[in-house]
């Protein structure tokens, strides 16, 4: 991996660290808060001084933080955000004090960006507060990953007043075959039963199946809740591996496919399908012995080599795009969508 070339590795900040830091210290931090996050902690350790400066530290800073992670759209989403936000404030400085201030711009900026975190943090109690309504007495969910923002919506439908799920839901988890289960290396939980345990705590029936029987439990349930890493331009989204198949189902089937995402997860990507994603992944490939060999060799000599290409994504965090055809609504802190709106908000967000 290069080395930075900012201002700020030379100050021995290292973004990519404080980054991957700051999720390890925090489960509930989303990826696109996590790298705002970052990026409010590069500006208060650099020494820049103009407002020309802090655009060059902030632009080479992000390009290393996008290139040194292996699946960057999640965390591209709150940097783009970062960073319109920063240039439309440079826009205005006189509204912030004296033409020139540019002290009083950094305060601004960074006291904001605190703010905003803050609020981006808080906009799951908003999603559940939306998406609520969704989930009726007598109804069953099926669901899929490890979304906080969709395990908020099933707790907030499990605590309303009146006792533990006085709405009387079950729910159907879809638990991934490519994660990091028990079985794994890692000794890691299948993602998503935190959640499971967190309902079944609360009163709600869960059932836990593999991706293999999606179709089948698809006819017990009412309706699709997913959540996404990103929700793109056309109103599609990239989430865990299985939802597009989900989606494919759910469409065949009739049953409703909602999507619970903060807006902060809104990036400007425009993917025409499932391989033109910008990311380095490789989940169908093809080998003959001669290939395994090869590819044998070439792990071995893997740790006395450097390679500056693109990080290849483990398989365990492998996505895919659903398209926007497939999905019903989405549920999120500004209200419940339609796929065709999301741009129009992409340009309020950015503008």
């Amino acid at each position: 991996m290069a080395p930075p070339t900012s201002t700020a590795a030379a100050k021995g900040f290292d973004i990519v660290e404080t980054y991957n830091d700051l999720l390890r210290s925090d489960p509930d931090l989303t990826m696109p808060i996590a790298a705002i996050e970052a990026l409010v902690l590069l500006l208060t350790h650099s020494a820049a001084s103009t407002i020309s400066e802090t655009l060059d530290l902030l632009a080479k800073s992000t390009a290393h933080l996008k290139k040194s992670i292996p699946n960057p759209i999640g965390l591209s989403a709150g940097t783009d955000l970062f960073q319109r936000y920063l240039i439309t404030t440079l826009q205005r400085p006189g509204q912030l004090g004296p033409a020139g201030d540019f002290k009083a711009i950094r305060t601004h900026l960074l006291s904001n960006g605190r703010l905003f975190i803050r609020r981006a943090k808080e906009s799951r109690e908003k999603i559940a507060a939306f998406g609520r309504g969704f989930i009726r007495d007598g109804s069953t969910v099926i669901t899929n990953g490890g979304s906080r923002a969709v395990a908020s919506l099933l707790r907030k439908a499990a605590d309303e007043e009146g006792g533990p799920s006085v709405v009387r839901f079950r729910v159907i988890y879809v638990m991934s075959s490519t994660s990091k289960g028990v079985d794994g290396p890692s000794g890691e939980e299948p993602e998503g039963m935190e959640t499971v345990r967190a309902l079944r705590a609360k009163g709600v029936p869960v059932a836990t199946i593999p991706e293999s029987a999606v179709a089948y439990a698809l006819g017990k349930a009412d309706m699709v809740i997913v959540g996404a890493e990103g929700v793109v331009e056309n109103g599609g989204i990239v989430s865990r591996m299985g939802t597009y198949q989900i989606g494919l189902l759910a469409k065949a089937i009739g049953k409703p496919f909602y999507v619970v995402a903060e807006s902060h997860k809104f990036v400007r990507l425009y993917p025409l399908g499932q391989y033109d994603l910008p990311i380095e992944q490789h989940v169908i490939e093809f080998k003959s012995e001669e290939d395994m060999a090869e590819e044998s060799q070439q792990q071995a000599s893997a740790a006395n080599t450097s390679a500056d290409g693109p990080i290849e994504l483990p398989l365990c965090d492998s996505v895919d795009f659903t398209p926007p055809h497939l999905i019903s609504a989405l549920i999120t802190d500004s209200g419940v969508l339609t796929p065709s709106a999301v741009s129009e908000e992409l340009i309020k967000i950015w503008f």
